[in-house]
């Protein structure tokens, strides 16, 4: 039964991993037989409380946080008396840390860097991109400064990780595709050195499990946090970033940089190995353990936790229905944002043909200390009822007395349910 679970659990990820070891060897044939991979069992998250962990600030000169905890503890031996479902020869990671259970990692097929991250990205310019990428199609947008980026999932997908470095800042833009998780971290200098980040190979709660080349130590991606290694219980700070559509990403930012297809590696950018994914009545795979019956384990949420601990889910149905949320998370006050006109990225096996899941943006409402209130005009546009300002899906005012003023991003997850529920057990739900 174990045997047949991890077949279950290898198959898509050797295929991405072939696909480094053979030109052409991933083609629509094997993406297609790839999807059906699904699991039954759901686990609950056990031992990952983010209470206590210390955050590394990705700043320059700020290193001294993240050294702090770079330690030679040594054990005997730091799986008492058991293997593990991982390998770790060849890895220089200090087992002896961690604060999470060894038996919730398992090895999801490839070895380290498998799936390999993109460590030196290129860009071209929109008009180009614009020959390759479909205008309903997912891309990653990170503003900082004034220099703007689009990271199309259709490569994320099959590299998981990018390290970059935009307008002077070291980052590090990630995708789990099991989790739906696309994320953005500064990346902090630990010792003197700069951090890299790879893919180990291991998954956690169906989730991507990131090494550093620097300290070998292990990174859960859904919350940044280091779960085994010299940085155990460290914090990568999270920058804000979104989900968005092609068309969008080009119409507000024709003069903004764009992922390169070009990324010396032989893959089939557009496709999508995990079709068939992204439903509601399947189940995650690398995943055992008690359900959270709140929403199906694969439901679209939309995440937020904020630094004070404040923690809260939105269903994506609900988000669809109202397109305008004004709330609040404890003290905070809270925006949320819909319009409809980007695809699943994990749905169908082309990206493009996926179904429509829409773009969300999380901000802080707060004009010249005015809390503004939200209404859709539906047509993708927001209005405040305080101004009467009409703003775009990215948190600017294209319209009226407020026209260029943006309101703050928030970092969110777009993910799943099961996985959400998982890492913030004792978040809210607004369904």
């Amino acid at each position: 039964m174990r045997s047949r679970w991890y077949l279950m659990v290898a198959l898509p990820f050797l295929v991405l991993f072939l696909g480094a070891c053979s030109a052409g060897l991933t083609t629509s044939d094997n993406l297609e037989s790839s999807s059906n991979f699904l699991a039954n069992d759901i686990q609950e998250d056990n031992g990952s409380s983010n209470e206590g962990a210390a955050s590394i600030s990705g700043a320059e000169g700020n290193e001294n946080d993240a050294a702090a905890n770079h330690t030679d503890e040594v054990c005997d031996d730091p799986f008492d008396g058991t293997i593990p479902d991982f390998r770790t020869d060849g890895w220089e990671t200090n087992f002896c840390l961690h604060n999470v259970p060894y038996d919730e990692i398992f090895s999801g097929g490839p070895p380290r860097d498998g799936i390999p991250p993109i460590d030196s990205p290129r860009f071209e310019t929109v008009d180009s991109a614009d020959t390759w990428i479909e205008d309903v199609e997912p891309v990653i947008i990170l503003e900082v400064n004034d220099d703007v980026r689009a990271y199309p999932l259709q490569i994320l997908i099959w590299h998981e990780i990018v390290n970059d470095e935009v307008d002077g800042q070291p980052v590090v833009v990630t995708f789990c595709p099991l989790c739906n998780t696309a994320l953005v971290f500064a990346r902090p200098t630990v010792n003197g050195e700069l951090l890299t980040f790879g893919t180990s190979g291991n998954l956690r709660i169906s989730d991507l499990v990131m090494w550093d080349r620097q300290t070998e130590s292990w990174w859960q991606q859904f919350n940044g946090e280091a779960i085994v290694g010299n940085l155990t219980g460290t914090r990568l700070e999270f920058l804000p970033s979104a989900i968005i559509s092609w068309a969008d990403f080009k119409t507000k930012h024709p003069d903004g940089q764009v992922l390169s297809i070009e990324t010396g590696f032989p893959r089939s950018y557009g496709r999508n190995p995990y079709t068939g994914y992204d439903n509601i009545n399947s189940y995650p795979f690398a995943y055992s353990g008690d359900l959270n019956d709140r929403l199906p384990p694969m439901a679209r949420v939309l995440g937020i936790l904020l630094e004070d601990g404040e923690g809260g889910a939105y269903s994506l149905d609900l988000l669809k229905e109202k397109q305008v949320l004004n709330d609040s998370l404890g003290e905070t006050s809270i925006a949320i944002f819909w319009k409809s006109g980007t695809a699943s990225a994990v749905d169908s096996s082309t990206i493009s043909d996926g179904r429509d899941v829409g773009t969300t943006g999380v901000f802080l409402p707060t004009v010249d200390d005015q809390v503004l209130t939200f209404t859709a005009n539906g047509d993708g546009t927001f209005e405040d009822q305080e101004t009467g300002s009409v703003w775009d899906i990215l948190g600017e005012a294209i319209a009226g007395p407020l026209a260029g003023t943006r309101l703050v991003s928030l970092p969110h997850h777009d993910t799943f349910w099961f996985a959400w529920a998982a890492f913030v057990a004792d978040g809210s739900l607004t369904k």
